[in-house]
């Protein structure tokens, strides 16, 4: 009963019309505090979860997990290796691979990039590659036709569009200390790798058989791509795989060249939700200076209420009720804000972009080009807890304060 009466006044002392202005005021100000505070944080801890997911089902889903490089150059018997690689339960799939360095060539416009000499059918097992690039151009991917995939930045910046040709001028590396003039390979574009992001603007992808025939490998191969069942154990998986083949290799992960991105956004969400507990906390220090003055301006009721046997416990509930419920509307308020601008985050930043006429997230710098948001909603309810629980202890000291008043006092002074 006592606690029912003790919800029933607070909540009355909350929606009344206070007799000093000031307390409303602060009341208010603690509320939007508290609002725009688990706003901003959802919105925040959306990005990250965003970043989280494009660097999983983008750069992760399409670079090898894992990859063995041969120490002495170019691996000759790959397929064993490939069969020894299998043995593991946590590797999935296998594929060759052939990587080298060349200068791509359209008119007077040069373009370093790394190309990836592949095969189709085992790649797509490695990798989702095929799900950025147009399908009929991988159904069409065939060694012997001049053909390749350009990174859509690098045909960007080349001027290319599919159907397109340019020139690939690749190094001959013929063992000797003497500079010798580049092979030139004249290819087609027959499809675009669109990833939006840092990839495209360094990447072309060739047929595994021309690849070869362009580094002079013969029927050898650069290094095997794996995949693994657990992408963020890939270096533990990779490195017990290397142990098992005689072969001297270079064991290299994801997390050797893409970990700095996946440690970066944990440590930002570290951040944000110590900000998350810091901001909100500042915010409910209003809290407190709005019970402080609604004691005093509630000095005669409450002396009233004393009188008619309340006792220290119903005071001291019914002040906390009046901070929870600021803190309560306070988080709904920003939680439903946070939710619907996190939710349309990128239309929102893409929309800015477009009016001020800037880019924020480059390409050619940053893994993606937009600004992605994903809400997860255990994120939005641990956010608005918080904010209701940290209300909930700055009530205490106010309504302390308020349970210890005299009756008498108060009354003789009126």
């Amino acid at each position: 009963m006592f606690s029912s009466l003790a919800l029933f006044i607070g909540g009355r002392f909350s929606r009344a019309k206070k007799r000093n202005k000031m307390v409303s005021f602060i009341s208010l100000s603690s509320t939007i505090g508290i609002a725009v505070g688990v706003a901003v944080i959802i919105i925040g801890l959306s990005a990250m979860n965003g970043f989280e997911r494009e660097l999983k089902n983008r750069v992760l889903s399409v670079v090898s997990h894992g990859e063995f490089e041969g120490m002495r150059g170019s691996i000759s018997d790959w397929q064993t290796m490939s069969n020894t690689a299998l043995k593991n339960d946590q590797i999935e799939a296998v594929a060759p691979f052939v990587r080298f360095t060349a200068l791509a060539e359209k008119g007077q416009n040069l373009k370093a990039i790394e190309v990836r000499g592949i095969e189709p059918d085992l790649e797509s097992q490695v990798s989702s590659i095929t799900n950025f690039i147009e399908q009929d151009a991988w159904k069409g991917f065939a060694a012997g036709e001049q053909q390749v995939i350009l990174g859509s930045g690098v045909a960007s910046q080349l001027g290319l569009e599919r159907g397109d040709y340019l020139t690939l001028m690749i190094p001959d590396n013929n063992g000797t200390t003497r500079v010798q003039a580049p092979r030139r390979v004249r290819v087609k574009v027959v499809g675009l790798l669109t990833l939006n992001g840092q990839i495209d603007h360094n990447l072309a992808l060739i047929p595994l058989e021309d690849a070869q025939q362009y580094a002079r490998l013969g029927d050898e191969v650069s290094g095997l791509s794996l995949k693994v069942s657990d992408v963020f154990k890939a270096t533990e998986v990779v490195y017990q795989a290397g142990r098992t083949i005689d072969v001297p290799l270079y064991v290299r992960s994801w997390q050797q060249k893409f970990g700095y991105l996946h440690r970066d956004i944990q440590l930002v969400r570290t951040i944000i939700y110590l900000v998350m507990v810091l901001v909100i906390g500042v915010a409910t220090f209003n809290i407190v200076s709005t019970l402080m003055m609604a004691v005093k301006d509630r000095a005669a009721e409450i002396a009233i209420l004393r009188t008619m046997g309340a006792n220290d416990g119903l005071i001291k509930r019914i002040f906390v009720w009046q901070g929870v419920f600021s803190g309560v509307s306070g988080s709904l308020i920003g939680s439903v804000f946070g939710v619907v601008v996190a939710l349309n985050l990128t239309q929102i930043i893409s929309q800015i972009e477009k009016a001020i006429g800037h880019q924020f997230l480059s390409g050619d710098i940053y893994f993606v080009d937009f600004l992605p948001s994903q809400v997860i909603w255990q994120d939005v309810i641990l956010v608005s807890l918080t904010a209701v629980v940290l209300s909930l202890l700055a009530t205490w000291y106010p309504a302390k304060r308020a349970s210890k008043l005299n009756p008498a006092t108060v009354l003789s002074s009126k």
